[in-house]
């Protein structure tokens, strides 16, 4: 039977299959129809709300990018106006080779009334015609990485699905803007800083000669999160594991190193580069993780501490994780896990080199990043430490932490992960030994403030350095940091190393006047002794001076030389000791460290002193750059030393201003000054900072930068 009747009447199909038209304010709708996607707006562009109200506006491009925890939007074009009676309709997000639900790497979105917090859900907020928005709400845990999206819709005439479209894939960030992440940061300064920040500050030298440099994170730039999504994936974490902060850095901290998995740099600390870019000529990461992702994981050439925290700091921070580049002066290296940095020596106070494995590193340089520590007893989240330079492995790989700094600061080094090592780092006493007639090895002198000076890190919304050695350890020589130090070493292989006390009236250090010896001049020293006691003191002085790579690793000795010396009754005597620029000036390796070993015995008393100082000859800045109105610079470089460099190459690049250009100078006469003028047209608009690095083998560690606001267009 078929009924006819004027438009303003309903219209039936005696068919029970046929579809019903309904009669709404005037209009008719299909809703028996079936129902399909035409399209899916993921609303990304960088200027948009998503990517703005989720702090990614910065990255490159115009990808969906989101950190959990936080609601989105999306737009749906539909076959039809969506009908919540008869319609149904979820989204599907998979992440990894194998997705599962109970994996959390399938996530199933359904429609709800109402969002709810820390829940996967959506809500339809708008209806257009075919057109509905919806409000979607992520797991504040969810696993980071880039998620494939479909959309299934269902009516009664059927189930549809989107297939999958690479273009509108989703990529999960951390999100320390959510207080139900583990990496929640609540000051919105320190965000700015430790988060969104693409540049930063190096510190390197030693304790009383601090060098800095400019580092470019650059880690908003083109391509750039999808090499860091590219270590992700390449390292030995599953998926389901990506949403634990704490499993991400550990195995980050083992992916930026080569050493055991193909990792993003080899280090090098020979003083021999070539087939790859000397460490010391890096200006920043951009250019080694792009290296790494074009080619397919094979390690680049060459990386050491510093460079290795920086590409650390560029991931960490691209993935959503707070991170700073951290530098400890005076770092130690415990090789035996005893928690002390133990020198040997012989029956003639000769040192004993097969036994002298522990090291004091003129500077090491390793990362902080900020998360809750749930695994950890309450108190211990926050900072913790982390460091990419293979130096010694940890459950089989080269890898260190997360620690956190307080178990640190207190001593407690059985909370996970590598306490101890970075402990040994900034806390351990440096032991002297000296073997007896009968082999037996004999504590002679204890040094309690040699080690872990100077902690350094940028200052938050400034280029000044911020010394956090105090979150590290307590005052040196306090109550509390000589109990932190006594219960750290309960837990190492010298348990008992405290038992035994000595008493000593004669003290022994080394002071630099100044700013320090500059590098092709005599180095001038002062030795300082003071005598406590009533009675005269009298001792022999052995000195011995030696090239040093920044590790602690001593290249030869340049010089030797005695001194005697006869102190009064409570005296304080101030010696000058000169090294000639002709003992060192061919024996130099990168960093130009040169370590002064000093030891001695009290004739009266038979107390030995013993005390090692590094210092660095100081290398000229770059000038900073002049810059015109035309966007050019004007590097200027004098040598310092005298002798000619030979194959002297600058290295320029900013973000937002020029990509990595290198310009060959050739070679520069002694004392010579050399200008080079570069042009470059800003592509970004801000604060931007050009960056120098001079690379040459007979000089390293000379480096320039130039900041330049941009404006608008």
């Amino acid at each position: 039977m078929l009924l006819l009747a004027t438009p303003e009447q309903l219209v039936r199909y005696s068919s029970p299959s046929a579809p019903h038209w309904r009669q709404s304010a005037g209009r008719y709708s299909l809703s028996g129809l079936m129902l399909s996607v035409h399209s899916v707006d993921l609303l990304s562009s960088k200027t948009g709300p998503n990517r703005m109200e989720h702090h990614t506006d910065h990255y490159h491009g115009n990808a969906l990018i989101i950190r959990r925890g936080q609601t989105f939007q999306i737009e749906l074009d539909l076959s039809r106006p969506f009908n919540s009676n008869t319609d149904k309709l979820h989204l599907d997000l998979r992440t990894g080779p194998l997705p599962m639900v109970s994996k959390n790497t399938h996530v199933i979105i359904q429609l709800v009334e109402e969002l709810e917090d820390n829940r996967w859900e959506a809500k339809i907020v708008e209806r257009n015609g075919n057109r509905i928005k919806l409000s979607v709400n992520s797991h504040a845990k969810a696993v980071i990485g880039k998620y494939k999206l479909t959309v299934t819709v269902e009516s009664p005439k059927g189930r549809s699905a989107t297939t999958r479209d690479p273009r509108k894939d989703i990529v999960m960030l951390f999100n320390p803007w959510c207080e139900d992440d583990t990496v929640y940061m609540d000051d919105e300064e320190e965000k700015k800083e430790y988060v969104l920040n693409d540049t930063g500050r190096l510190y390197y030298g030693t304790e009383k000669q601090i060098g800095d440099r400019t580092w470019n994170y650059g880690q908003f730039l083109e391509g750039m999160l999808e090499a860091c999504l590219y270590v992700l994936e390449k390292s030995e974490i599953p998926p389901p594991g990506r949403g634990d902060p704490v499993n991400v850095v550990r195995v980050i901290s083992a992916m930026i190193n080569s050493q055991d998995d193909n990792g993003v740099l080899a280090g090098n600390w020979s003083g021999n580069y070539v087939g790859g870019v000397s460490p010391t000529a890096w200006n920043g990461s951009v250019e080694i993780l792009k290296k790494y992702h074009k080619e397919g994981g094979l390690p680049v050439k060459y990386g050491q501490c510093w460079v290795f925290s920086g590409v650390t700091t560029t991931v960490l921070r691209g993935l959503g994780i707070p991170c700073r580049s951290v530098t400890n002066f005076q770092s130690a290296h415990d090789t035996d896990v005893s928690l002390t940095t133990d020198m040997y020596f012989d029956e003639k106070m000769e040192p004993f080199d097969e036994l002298n494995t522990d090291s004091v590193w003129n500077f090491h340089v390793w990362n902080d990043c900020w998360m809750a520590r749930p695994d950890l007893p309450p108190g211990n989240g926050g900072w913790q430490a982390l460091d990419a330079t293979p130096q010694e492995t940890s459950q089989g790989t080269f890898r260190c932490g997360p620690a956190s700094v307080t178990a640190i600061r207190t001593g407690q080094v059985y909370l996970k992960y590598d306490t101890p090592f970075i402990f040994a780092e900034v806390n351990s006493d440096k032991i002297y030994w000296q073997r007896n007639l009968d082999g037996i090895f004999t504590q002679i002198q204890c040094e309690k403030k040699a080690v872990g000076h100077c902690i350094s890190t940028k200052a938050v919304g400034s280029d000044k350095r911020n010394d956090i050695t105090h979150l590290y350890k307590y005052t040196e020589g306090s109550e509390e940091e000589r109990i932190a130090v006594e219960t750290a070493s309960r837990y190492g292989t010298k348990p008992d190393v405290y038992s035994t006390s000595m008493a000593e009236d004669v003290s022994l250090e080394v002071k630099l006047e100044g700013e320090g010896p500059r590098m092709g001049a005599d180095a001038q020293l002062t030795i300082v002794m003071t005598n406590f006691s009533s009675q005269t003191r009298k001792t022999t002085l052995h000195i011995q001076v030696a090239v040093m790579y920044y590790t602690g690793v001593l290249k030869g000795t340049v010089k030797k030389d005695k001194m005697p010396v006869a102190l009064k009754p409570n005296e304080v005597k101030a010696m000058q000791w000169v090294l000639p620029y002709h003992s060192y000036q061919d024996q130099l390796v990168d960093q130009a460290a040169l370590m002064l070993t000093l030891s001695g015995r009290v004739s009266e008393t038979q107390q030995v002193l013993a005390t090692q100082t590094s210092f660095r000859l100081r290398t000229p800045d770059l000038r900073e750059a002049v810059v015109g109105k035309k966007m050019t610079a004007k590097i200027t470089f004098t040598n310092p030393l005298p002798r000619t460099l030979r194959g002297v190459v600058l290295r320029v690049e900013g973000l937002g201003l020029q990509e990595v250009k290198e310009v060959v100078v050739g070679d520069v006469g002694s004392h010579s000054t050399v200008t080079r003028t570069e042009h470059f047209i800003p592509t970004q608009a801000g604060h931007r900072k050009l960056v120098a690095a001079l690379d040459c083998k007979q000089l390293t560690q000379v480096h320039g930068v130039a900041d330049i606001v941009v404006q608008d267009q």
